[in-house]
């Protein structure tokens, strides 16, 4: 029998608010029939697409009213400080009082990293969080790339720490005993990337918990070699969202060229089964929801022009973490094989 779960919803994030995460969440709670969900933000607002979609009285969608919206434009200093009542730091309130067991936000990264840092604190020995999500490969399993954009500039240890942490998502996430993990870098050879890079390198190798296999180039990130691929998060931003672009303009060329001539026209009805197929498993929706790991407790970053089956993906994903029980497997592993140092 499974245990009932209950997650926060930042309502108010986004681009598009409640329009795409009211129909996320109502079809969320249809998904799972052990799912509660909070929805934080304004209560009119939320109330009036919930009716549109007759789910007002649902009683497993429960309202949270808050007074404030953190906006793109928001400095992450100034949110936290001014924005106690914002959709976004209730949503972690909840989470840190125990009354959610994740929060789930498509709004402003930097306040959320912000915010998320100072109400749930980090997980013991661990120096920063990470945003991590995967992207498909030429294998059945997909790859897991971290930080991609919590940290602009990492250094050498925290480089090191963000491979334990990803190696175990990818070991909890896809069944994989020792994920092979390596360096985004510049070029395979040892000699390649900056002191930073290197030092990280040579941490990896040292510690036999981990199967460091080397540098990854960005070519490298679709072939299935490495199950976890570790970068800065300036870097990791940048991959992340070429490769998203990509996939969105293979299928746009593809459509577009299918429907251009009469013969084409009548191959797209034969080729139609493959074609969804293919966009199934490249479609960056299903990829949505990057985990802020390394603090005390579940939080998922939803993209800001998330469309409802997008946020939905997100809040899949926050599922998936609660029952695996992540920061907890997080925080036996460093306890278990990080080296004793300074990570302060």
């Amino acid at each position: 029998m499974q245990r009932s779960l209950t997650i926060a919803l930042d309502m108010m994030g986004g681009d598009y608010g409640p329009r795409s995460s009211i129909p996320a969440a109502v079809e969320a709670v249809h998904l799972h029939p052990t799912l509660t969900l909070i929805l934080c933000g304004n209560e009119q607002l939320l109330q009036e697409q919930l009716s549109q979609l007759d789910a007002l009285q649902h009683p497993r969608l429960k309202i949270q009213h808050c007074t404030q919206i953190v906006t793109n434009a928001d400095e992450p200093a100034s949110a936290l400080r001014n924005k106690k009542d914002a959709s976004m730091r209730i949503a972690l309130d909840l989470v840190k009082q125990g009354k959610a067991q994740a929060c789930v936000s498509s709004g402003n990264t930097g306040a959320l990293f912000a915010m998320a840092h100072y109400v749930l604190k980090m997980l013991p020995g661990i120096k920063r969080p990470a945003l991590i999500s995967s992207v498909p490969t030429e294998t059945k399993k997909p790859v897991y790339l971290l930080d991609l954009g919590a940290n602009v500039h990492c250094d050498a240890h925290t480089l090191y720490q963000f491979g334990i942490m990803g190696s175990v998502v990818a070991r909890e996430s896809q069944d994989i005993e020792h994920p092979r993990v390596s360096l985004l870098n510049i070029g395979s050879e040892d000699i390649k990337g900056h002191e930073g890079i290197k030092e990280a390198a040579q941490m990896m190798q040292k510690n036999p918990a981990l199967n460091y296999t080397g540098y990854s180039e960005g070519s490298d990130i679709f072939s299935g070699k490495s199950d976890v691929i570790v970068c800065e998060g300036f870097v990791g931003n940048v991959a992340l969202k070429t490769c998203e672009g990509i996939a969105k303009l293979i299928m746009h060329k593809m459509t577009r060229a299918l429907k251009k001539h009469l013969l084409y026209r009548g191959l797209a009805l034969i080729l139609m089964p493959v074609i969804k197929k293919i966009y199934k498993k490249v479609n960056p929706d299903q990829y949505n929801g990057a985990s802020l790991v390394g603090l005390r407790g579940i939080v998922v970053k939803s993209h800001g022009n998330a469309s409802a089956s997008a946020f939905l993906a997100a809040i899949n994903e926050a599922v998936r973490e609660v029952q695996r029980q992540l920061p907890e497997k997080i925080q036996t592993a460093f306890a278990e094989h990080e080296p004793m140092q300074d990570a302060s």
